[in-house]
């Protein structure tokens, strides 16, 4: 762009431009004009918090103080270790290191100077917590409830939760409180507690609009917002970064289009790319999409504006994407759905895969996986023992006494209605098990035969083809109450149901290629100067492996605060200078 056109467009100056509203971006934004930078940050969509309001707020970084907290002492090598073992070869050595000496930094930095707050569960294991390094505890936290009328005004522009993850639009936080939901016809406690969390969500829904206590990524996104706002950091929404400025091969701001018209935002220190990587870029999805050949064979619960813009600005001014990984994004097995108002909907699978009772199988009948595993690992089990050309799918089974009890995708239990998820066909049901694989389209004799065998040893808990709860992460997803093996239940009597599960994702790995400062490195390995990456615009630390709940937020988060603090620092060497 040439000077004289330049001249034409309004301009606007800081030190430092964020682009997108989600974890990464607030907290490099905070986390800079905490020391003392002027920060702006712009927002593609009308709603600031990206996908990390929709997120179940978790966030995997070890060694912090909360953890110190419960007695859980650990040093980084361990950690160290099991990302080594996790990444394989793509271990960077590096930028992991940064992550595990930033991150409990990180946590502490926003625990005492921001209204950031977190849980951390006394035992929450590791995805693959029998790996070298791997732990049973201390490592996960989740964001604590957050009470969204200390927003203010832009409560109304914080991005909304999943439908399919509320109930009656109200999100839920703690384990407790679900299993509150879940024993709301079994125990009077639990009824009392229901009775008043609705009353409490109504009122607000009347009085608001929507529902005040925030849980999750709600209240992580609410609780940095707030941080943000008390620093007074702008943040324009409903305006996407156009293009990159650079001068001398140095990134110094960017355009931006704001209300219809083009804004300049002149950068002093830098620009921090946050938008949220590329889970809705066909383009890209069908170059690092295996299972997408056209790009359209993937369904992500993501925001609709995720759509690598982040990676194309990058790209534009030198940088480059990580194309290695042996999985491109963080995969979780999904079922699309439709709305009560018609809308579509996309519900990702955490949980219910690994309640006694329910098992998953191919479109032949047969089980591949430890349903159990982690959604990242199921969804690669998928890939594998998918049929060449065959659709990519599978299929979520249980009886009638497991589904009232646990519900299934989008199918709460007992006492509310499946009428609707009859209709629309999400939920199929059938008498005897033949009669439900005629209407999923399953292989029937396998079908039967597959139960038949998985009901041999069941009643025992016992899970002889994949050793269903067998391990830490297994377990911790079950049904605590339910003995002898608290994933594996008999599959019994009729009615049975089942629901179609295809291919989604949490968020995309392969971005952009940074060093342990969050810098962007071009296709030589060299520093773009005055260009930073984070959350899923920066290519993941964890070498395409999905290590434990929360590993795309704290990363996120620690990255976030990396590359605020290295433009603060730099900053205060040029003024030095």
């Amino acid at each position: 762009m040439t000077g004289n056109e330049h001249s034409a467009i309004e301009t606007y100056e800081c030190d430092v431009l964020v682009a997108g509203s989600g974890a990464s971006g607030m907290s490099a934004a905070i986390t800079a004009r905490y020391r003392g930078l002027d920060v702006l940050i712009v927002e593609k969509e009308p709603r600031f918090g990206g996908t990390t309001a929709r997120s179940g707020g978790w966030l995997w970084i070890p060694g912090t103080s909360l953890a110190k907290a419960y007695g859980i002492e650990e040093t980084p090598e361990q950690a160290r270790t099991y990302l080594r073992h996790e990444a394989g070869n793509n271990f960077d050595g590096a930028r992991i290191d940064a992550f595990l000496s930033a991150g409990p930094e990180a946590v502490d930095f926003f625990t005492t100077r921001t209204a950031l707050r977190f849980d951390m569960p006394l035992v929450f294991p590791d995805y693959h917590a029998e790996a070298p390094g791997g732990a049973q505890g201390g490592r996960s936290m989740v964001t604590r409830p957050f009470d969204g009328r200390e927003l203010g005004e832009q409560i109304r522009t914080l991005g909304m939760p999943l439908p399919e993850l509320t109930v009656f639009g109200m999100m839920l936080g703690s384990g407790k409180e679900i299993i509150h939901f879940m024993r709301v016809t079994k125990s009077l406690t639990s009824a009392v507690y229901v009775a008043k969390r609705l009353s409490r969500h109504l009122m607000d829904v009347l009085h608001y609009g929507r529902g005040m206590t925030l849980t999750n990524g709600n209240a992580l996104a609410g609780r940095l917002a707030k941080s943000a706002l008390d620093l007074k950091i702008p943040m324009w929404l409903s305006s996407p970064v156009r293009e990159l400025t650079v001068e001398n091969g140095a990134v110094t701001g960017a355009i931006v289009s704001r209300e219809g018209r083009k804004v300049r935002v002149r950068a002093r220190q830098g620009v921090v790319l946050a938008c949220g990587g590329f889970p809705h870029d066909v383009e890209r999805r069908k170059k690092m999409f295996p299972h997408a050949p056209t790009g359209n064979e993937h369904f992500s619960p993501g925001p609709i504006g995720n759509t690598g813009d982040g990676l194309r600005l990058a790209e534009s001014a030198g940088g480059h994407v990580e194309d290695r990984l042996p999985n491109a994004a963080a995969w979780v097995p999904v079922s699309l759905t439709t709305r009560k108002d018609g809308s579509k909907g996309v519900m990702p699978h955490f949980i219910d895969r690994a309640k006694p009772g329910v098992i998953a199988v191919m479109r032949d009948g047969r089980r591949f996986a430890n349903e159990g595993n982690s959604y990242h690992d199921f969804v690669q089990a998928m890939v594998k023992a998918a049929k060449p050309g065959e659709e990519i799918a599978a299929y979520l089974v249980c009886d009638h006494k497991t589904l009232r009890k646990y519900g299934l995708g989008c199918v709460p239990p007992f006492p509310m209605p499946l009428g609707h998820h009859l209709s629309t066909g999400y939920l199929m049901r059938g008498d005897t098990l033949e009669a439900l694989a005629a209407k999923a389209g399953i292989d029937a004799t396998a079908f039967a035969e597959t139960v038949r065998q998985f009901n041999t040893t069941a009643p025992l808990g016992h899970d002889a083809a994949f050793g269903k709860g067998s391990k830490a992460y297994n377990r911790y997803q079950g049904d605590a109450l339910h003995g002898p093996n608290p994933c594996v239940a008999p599959i019994e009597n009729g009615p049975f149901y089942a629901i179609k599960m295809v291919i989604g994702d949490l968020g995309t790995y392969a971005g952009i290629i940074t060093d342990e400062n969050a810098r962007a490195l071009d296709a030589e390995g060299r520093v773009i100067p005055g260009l930073y990456a984070a959350g899923n615009d920066m290519a993941s630390i964890m070498g395409g492996n999905y290590p434990g709940a929360g590993i795309t937020l704290g990363p996120a988060l620690t990255f976030g605060y990396i590359a605020g603090r290295h433009l603060a620092d730099s900053a205060a060497k040029r003024n030095a200078a």
